[in-house]
């Protein structure tokens, strides 16, 4: 098996994924159909983005991480912004997530719902259909409300985790060989 070869990246019907020359998709993760990937955006191990039914589109500089699945259902298209962090495990489906935000490992975000820029979704938290929050909040609980407003420090965590996974995907993508 090639590893430098990477991940999936399969049509569905005539759609194909559409990547930036600089995205890296891990080998074992999977883009079908409709999807975007942005300039030195990542989909990581055991990732899973169905654009079967809507598109999806990941930012520039947005890492998603192992084990997340995104999807997308008739009339919810799912778009995660620019210099996100989609942790592991998380579940984005048929949602609009806004620039510089962190979804926390194992959260789930539903149909309709739109999360603004700059917000943090805790890890495990899951957000119902249709909610909506607006920037830079701090979201909590099962089911998700807000419960503040994200701080200058942890904005700048957020930022640095992105530009820290873009350099984490360039140097994936240069190491990765055949085991011996």
């Amino acid at each position: 098996m090639d590893l430098t070869a990477g991940g999936a990246l399969l049509p569905h019907g005539d759609d194909y994924p559409e990547l930036a020359p600089s995205a890296w998709v891990a080998p074992g993760a999977y883009v079908i159909g409709k999807v975007h990937l942005g300039e030195d955006s990542s989909v990581w191990y055991g990732a899973v983005l169905r654009g079967d039914t809507e598109p999806i589109r990941i930012g520039a500089r947005t890492n998603v991480q192992d084990g997340c699945v995104l999807h997308a259902d008739p009339g919810f298209p799912a778009t995660v912004g620019e210099g996100c962090v989609v942790g592991h495990n998380a579940v984005v489906h048929g949602c609009e997530v806004g620039d510089g935000c962190l979804i926390g490992m194992g959260a789930t975000i539903l149909n309709g719902a739109k999360i603004g820029a700059g917000s943090i979704v805790a890890a495990g938290a899951v957000v119902p259909e249709n909610r909506e929050f607006p920037p830079r909040s701090l979201i909590v609980g099962i089911p998700a409300k807000q419960v503040g407003e994200v701080s200058e420090e942890q904005a700048r965590d957020v930022e640095r985790g992105a530009r820290e996974y873009v350099e984490r995907a360039a140097a994936h993508r240069d190491s990765l060989h055949r085991t011996q």
